[in-house]
């Protein structure tokens, strides 16, 4: 896992080839992510892909229940604006998977409880490697977000 502001970005170029890419695209959106219609945004056909929500954030318990991971992508997810709370585990750790994987949304569920929460605001970004099980959108209030799914 990473957290970093979007002002260091350039630093996580190197860890994975279509990272700079997917940068580029926040950096190059950045003054109309606030506006963009909701919905899901081709980058790089199946390689990289965007997805912005703007909803209300979830109880710790709401996101738990579906504590994830993903086999095929790495996520970057980039708070907007808002306040979001995240929990975080390694997967190594987790004993308890809550069904099967699902091969066609890349998620597979955990019952285990966070290692440790924390918080993103406007501009900071988290990514998620397969190896990192994470809680997403747990927060009182409205949180706008982009994620970027980035393939393996």
């Amino acid at each position: 896992m990473i957290i970093d502001t979007i002002q260091n970005a350039a630093k996580y170029y190197a860890v994975h080839p279509r990272f700079a890419k997917a940068f580029d695209y926040i950096n190059r959106n950045w003054a109309d992510l606030s506006t963009m219609e909701i919905g899901k945004y081709e980058i790089d056909g199946d390689s990289l892909k965007a997805i912005i929500s703007n909803k209300k954030g979830m109880t710790t318990a709401e996101s738990i229940s579906k504590f994830e991971c993903h086999n095929k992508y790495i996520d970057i997810q980039l708070c907007i604006n808002g306040i979001e709370t995240m929990g975080w585990k390694p997967r190594e750790k987790c004993q308890a998977p809550n069904g099967t994987y699902n091969e066609e949304k890349d998620v597979l569920f955990f019952s285990d409880a966070p290692d440790m929460f924390f918080q993103l605001t406007n501009g900071q970004f988290a990514i998620f490697f397969p190896e990192d099980v994470h809680a997403p959108m747990i927060g009182e209030n409205e949180i706008r977000k982009l994620v970027i799914k980035v393939k393996i």
